[in-house]
């Protein structure tokens, strides 16, 4: 079993993690994936990423709220996508969703069923997923109503981002805030508005920070956060990029290029991902080792 890198042993293996994360997707160069397909998820900019209108930023938070578990595929198979609740949400308003459905979730759900007729069995017990998500909708349009406007919201979130120490408060308050969120949804619904300091600790994500040694097995969300900030600080990048990188290396799914692979997906696999860079590394440890002189040479 792997144990966990520690802090002072880390200088240099997050930055030859990424690389070789870039190498490995790189491979999949006859299905597409070249360097401006990765630098288009890896490097958006804040600015392309930051909806200019609260209803653009409630949207986004319902596109996050629904990448739970299987929240994503049942919505997206049931409906074609969050963009189609539009019509029923008032076209994303925050404050006159919250206003407007006094009955609580199952009058979401019934206007939803009523207009959109869902594809497959919806399900109304408590902890299914449609009665979930109609929950976030309503306490996420509670919590933005809060704001006049969209550079209102942001001024409150940058003053948790400015400071470094506080920044993980920020997705821990989310998700009390916001029913079925929790912390790496949070951070999903923050680093997609353009706050680079936030990567999502999901399955593919920490299992390759597992694999390559950056954290114990079962790790919690927040120590996961940290071990992405912390690959992300020796590497000289974003916590987004290297999150995304490692998304990317465990999902193959490029979302934005249906040109790449198969309609945007590509047959990568981290469990296939995480023996090659051990591998590699071994190899490039022993060159040095052979050759130290030439090592030294191309350090200077």
């Amino acid at each position: 079993m792997k144990k966990r890198m520690p802090a002072n042993e880390l200088r240099g293996r997050g930055r030859a993690a990424c690389a070789l994360a870039r190498k490995y997707l790189l491979r999949f160069g006859g299905d597409g994936v070249t360097e401006a397909v990765l630098d288009h998820y890896l490097d958006p900019g804040s600015e392309r990423l930051r909806s200019q209108t609260l209803n653009g930023v409630y949207q986004l938070l319902l596109e996050s709220a629904q990448n739970a578990n299987m929240r994503a595929g049942v919505v997206e198979a049931a409906i074609g996508g969050v963009g189609e609740l539009g019509p029923l949400l008032f076209s994303f308003d925050p404050a006159a969703v919250n206003h407007t459905f006094a009955g609580g979730w199952e009058e979401v759900l019934d206007l939803i069923e009523d207009q959109l007729s869902p594809r497959g069995k919806v399900r109304r017990t408590p902890r299914s997923i449609w009665p979930l998500y109609c929950r976030a909708i309503l306490t996420g349009a509670a919590f933005l109503a809060q704001f006049s406007d969209a550079d209102d919201f942001y001024a409150w979130v940058d003053v948790f981002d400015r400071e470094h120490r506080i920044r993980p408060a920020l997705p821990m308050l989310l998700s009390y805030e916001i029913d079925g969120f929790g912390f790496p949804l949070a951070c999903d619904f923050l680093k997609e508005l353009g706050y680079l300091d936030f990567g999502k600790p999901d399955v593919h994500v920490k299992d390759i920070l597992f694999g390559l040694g950056f954290t114990p097995a079962r790790t919690k969300d927040y120590e996961a956060f940290k071990a992405i900030v912390l690959v992300a600080h020796d590497a000289k990048l974003s916590p987004y990029h290297v999150d995304k990188l490692f998304w990317l290396v465990g999902s193959g799914y490029f979302y934005d290029h249906p040109d790449v692979g198969h309609n945007g997906r590509v047959g990568t696999d981290r469990a296939e991902f995480i023996e090659w860079a051990w591998l590699s590394s071994a190899a490039a440890q022993s060159a040095q080792q052979q050759h130290p002189a030439d090592g030294a040479a191309r350090r200077r």
